[in-house]
């Protein structure tokens, strides 16, 4: 919500109103540059110091037809001077760059909030490709609303014509003349948008400048124009936020530097091993980049070719990664079952997308839990860990090496299409301040009198030895079938199957020992509703939680990171509660699995429509929750 606190004058005299936080979305054509306009409009806002959280949201089509409601993309930042949990629920600010924009966002505007339209776009043919019957701008179908019409695409092709231009590139420049408008509503600075296009377009400077004039265009347009409805600048201070060295990150950075930190922190070389796959993908491309941490990246002809080379980078002694999505993951099942077998220490990244199967690739679910705890053939435990936020990512990175590499265990991390896009402020650590944890290979003083025995167990951990191949007198057998207990030899015989699969277990489940206990994020540690939740649904549900405290209300924030095995302490802490609900964007997956462990009777709040919880959402879950309980108790 825009709440005013202040007035102050600029230079010339126009009220710039002082706000504490705006929501503001971009939307377009997908070939409108709309997450480019975002990205940059985010990085002004990060330097000008306010705390942010942006959703970018894409269409799932490669190239949609141009103008169809399918092929809209949008890019939504919330800002300000408090702190941001959330991408914001309404947008008190729409761009809409066609009608199909309009048509598919309108609906999301807060109330009374504001809808810049580039009128330049909304032709008869456009509008019937939008599904409007009729124009909206003429119709009294966005009344209620603060309506800023502007031909944008015709003040784009007067700012560049001095550049001698084509048409089809001179328009290319409108997002960045609407860029230049919403960098004067809310007293943004340009430099930085500027040297960035100078840089980008170093060889063709005529583009560059184009850019940059209809940038400057944009800004001027704001400072002169009367825009309707007494519209004016808005200024937000600064946030107050811990002193130190921030940069805008997303899920998908800070989960390939946490790797590679890891790997670093373990003394491992390591090697990614991917097939492409929507949201998946921008980690190859990212590690793919980063080879001078003695990192090595393969793209794979499959999925199956992917988990496979990683889990043989494993057994040559570095550390194996494949990353995949939902149908990705599936199909990498019987390999990590293999390297569940053989204990070999393998990352399982899976970010999540709507399904089943294609699904919609570029909406965020959280429906692969089931598939991370359970979905392999047999009894085969993994470890499951899920980050809670695009900068948490980085230290679930560094956890899941520690975890695989101590136990000789495969990890899976979840991550989602959300959170792996979105980005937030994160404040660069301290290295030095992580403890190594170097690997310990085996070596000849592990040779006993029966030779080598890759099976025989530290008796802690229950994890067997990491021999490298070609180390002198550490020969052994490795492959699917059952393996006898301390050879590791071939083994048919059902005593020792039943043994193997109970140590598998106890060694996983033992992992619980290994990791924190279960803390509450808000609230106490007993009362009448905890809120749990775990993945990305972070954000909204502590913005949720915090509000209703706000309001004295006796609710908890629990929040998960790791799934698999659950915190020793979660089913005590949950039986201090009266009422647990869990919002997931599922069916109700972490509910089943509360309910199975702990017989608690948790109750879910599901959404699978491809977008991340709204606040209000959550808030009126827990009002009703409680209401509920009064009624009960009168």
């Amino acid at each position: 919500m825009v709440t005013s606190t202040a007035i102050q004058l600029e230079p010339t005299g126009t009220p710039r109103e002082e706000v504490e936080s705006v929501v503001v979305r971009f939307a377009g054509d997908s070939g409108d540059g709309m997450q480019l306009t975002g990205s940059q409009f985010t990085l002004a806002t990060a330097l000008a110091g306010n705390d942010l959280a942006t959703f970018p949201d894409f269409p799932a089509e490669i190239r949609a037809p141009i103008g169809t409601t399918f092929g809209v993309s949008a890019f939504q930042i919330n800002f300000g001077a408090r702190k941001i949990a959330t991408a914001g629920d309404a947008p008190d600010v729409l761009v809409a760059m066609n009608p199909a924009a309009l048509k598919v966002n309108l609906v999301d505007v807060k109330a009374g909030g504001t809808v810049i339209i580039d009128t330049g776009t909304f032709s008869d043919r456009n509008l019937k490709k939008a599904g409007f019957g009729s124009n909206p701008l003429e119709d009294g179908s966005l009344d209620g609303y603060q309506v800023v019409t502007i031909d944008i695409s015709k003040l784009t092709m007067e700012a560049v014509k001095a550049y001698g231009l084509s048409n089809k590139e001179a328009l290319r420049s409108k997002n960045m003349w609407t860029l230049g408008l919403i960098y004067w509503l809310y007293d943004r600075d340009r430099e930085t948008t500027t040297n960035w296009l100078r840089g980008k377009f170093a060889k063709r400077p005529d583009i560059a400048d184009a850019n940059i004039a209809a940038l400057d265009a944009g800004h001027i347009y704001g400072e002169t124009a009367e825009l309707p409805g007494g519209m004016h600048g808005y200024s937000v201070l600064q946030a107050e936020i811990t002193p130190g060295l921030y940069r805008t990150i997303t899920g998908a950075e800070a989960l390939a530097w946490g790797l590679a930190a890891g790997a670093k922190l373990a003394n491992l070389r390591m090697v990614l091993a991917s097939y492409p796959i929507t949201p998946a993908s921008t980690l190859l491309h990212i590690l793919a980049g980063m080879k001078q941490f003695d990192i090595v990246t393969f793209q794979a002809e499959d999925e199956i070719a992917a988990v496979c080379a990683a889990i043989g980078a494993s057994f040559a002694g570095s550390l194996g990664v494949t990353s995949s999505s939902g149908p990705g993951i599936a199909l990498k099942g019987e390999a990590i079952g293999l390297a569940i077998g053989v204990e070999l220490p393998l990352i399982v990244v899976n970010s999540q997308r709507a399904g089943p199967s294609t699904g919609l690739p570029t909406k965020t679910e959280q429906s692969d839990l089931y598939q991370a705890v359970f979905g392999r053939n047999a009894d085969a435990p993994l470890v499951v860990l899920a980050a809670s936020s695009s900068a948490n990512c980085f230290d679930i990175g560094i956890e899941a090496v520690r975890l695989a590499t101590k136990y000789m265990t495969p990890v899976m991390v979840l991550s989602d299409g959300y959170m792996g896009n979105a980005s937030e402020p994160w404040l660069i650590p301290d290295f030095d301040s992580y403890a190594p944890f170097p690997v310990a290979f085996a070596d000849h003083e592990q040779i006993g009198a029966e030779g080598y025995l890759p099976y025989v167990r530290d008796e802690k951990t229950l994890a067997r030895p990491w021999a490298r191949p070609g180390t002198p007198g550490l020969q052994h057998r490795i492959g699917g079938i059952e393996r006898a207990d301390g050879s590791g030899n071939i083994s048919y015989d059902a005593e020792n199957h039943q043994r193997m699969t109970n140590l598998r277990a106890a060694k996983i489940n033992g992992i619980a020992n290994d990791i924190p206990l279960q803390g509450v994020e808000q609230g106490n540690e007993s009362g009448k509703l905890a809120v749990v939740g775990w993945g990305s649904t972070y954000g909204p549900i502590s913005r949720a939680v915090g509000n209703m405290r706000d309001l004295d209300h006796d609710v908890s924030h629990i929040h998960l990171r790791h799934i698999w095995p659950l915190p020793r302490n979660l089913g005590d802490l949950l039986a201090g509660f009266d009422q647990v609900l869990v919002p997931e964007m599922n069916n109700g997956q972490l509910v089943t699995l509360l309910r199975a462990q702990y017989l608690v009777a948790a109750e879910p709040l599901n959404k699978v429509n491809g977008q991340p919880f709204k606040i209000v959402e959550i808030e009126a879950a827990i009002q009703s929750r409680l209401d509920r309980e009064f009624g009960e108790a009168k």
